[in-house]
């Protein structure tokens, strides 16, 4: 079973994914946050936080399907 807490992340992250797919950069920024505010441990939100502030500073080219191909190791 899932905690009410649990809940709260999940649909902040489903938010903010739903708003990267879309490149709604501070949208996705804000709902990520809000995850994290609730659960700091969260890796997929801390992932597509810095995903998408770095796509917010430098956007991906429009043909962009959604994949994050990484530029360093």
């Amino acid at each position: 079973m899932i905690t009410k807490e649990k809940e709260e992340v999940l649909k902040y992250y489903n938010l903010g994914l739903t708003a990267y797919k879309e490149r709604k950069w501070d949208e996705a920024v804000r709902a990520f946050e809000q995850a994290l505010s609730l659960d700091p441990k969260d890796g997929p939100s801390d992932v597509y936080l810095g995903r998408s502030k770095q796509f917010k500073i430098n956007p991906p080219p429009a043909d962009w399907d959604g994949v994050y191909v990484m530029k360093t190791k």
